[in-house]
């Protein structure tokens, strides 16, 4: 007999991928809803937020640390993400300087230190011809894995913080930010990046309630 949490997953492979994106949908707005109820201050998600990206990029730190190879990892991608922390370093610097400037500069740091490693250490094991946009059937190691599932952990909570941030304010939180596109750009692309990760969160979860190590998914290079 088959455990509740394996029937459920049984039950979702064989649903066509309309359904399944139907679902996840339903999914987000119940934990936004939940979310919204448990947490008075929405500026915790966003501690929250970059706590669990941090607690990501540790498991990355361990992995190249004890395991020596950087092989399944993308150099491009750590090396966007530290121009992305080292601009919203400096606007925290100056606009905040409190625990989002710690937990920002820890993060940079642990980032920094991973592209050094992959550049110099490791660079025997840096996996060049996959590094890009291609769409290949790879295996992801475990503490990858569990690196890019707190990214998407992370995206989500962000993502959370400013759509009930602009609820709440019933959409003045736009304006406050400045006229023109790019407010509405910022909370888009808050949604769009929590998209692109939900994928990948689905065979994550799907790995670990399956009890596997490692994670099969149809991508590149993480």
């Amino acid at each position: 007999m088959k455990r509740p949490a394996q029937a459920i997953q049984s039950w979702l492979r064989r649903q066509p991928h309309k359904i399944k994106v139907f679902l996840a949908l339903v999914s987000a707005t119940a934990a936004l809803v939940v979310i919204r109820m448990v947490v008075y201050d929405h500026d915790n998600l966003f501690i929250a937020a970059e706590g669990v990206h941090a607690l990501g990029i540790s498991f990355l730190v361990y992995k190249l640390a004890t395991e020596k190879t950087c092989a399944g990892l993308s150099l491009k991608s750590q090396e966007l993400t530290a121009i992305f922390l080292s601009a919203r370093l400096y606007c925290s610097y100056v606009m905040e300087y409190d625990v989002h400037t710690l937990l920002d500069l820890a993060t940079l740091t642990a980032t920094v230190w991973v592209i050094y490693m992959m550049r110099l250490n490791l660079n025997s094991s840096y996996m060049h011809k996959k590094d890009n946009i291609s769409v290949l059937y790879v295996i992801v190691e475990p503490f990858t894995a569990h690196y890019v599932f707190a990214l998407g952990v992370a995206r989500f909570l962000s993502c959370a913080h400013w759509i009930l941030q602009v609820l709440d304010t019933r959409g003045r939180l736009l304006t406050a930010l400045g006229y023109g596109m790019w407010p509405s750009l910022v909370l888009l692309s808050e949604i769009v990046q929590s998209f692109i990760l939900a994928d990948f969160s689905y065979y994550y979860v799907q790995s670990v309630v399956g009890g596997r190590l490692v994670l099969r998914l149809p991508s590149g290079v993480v």
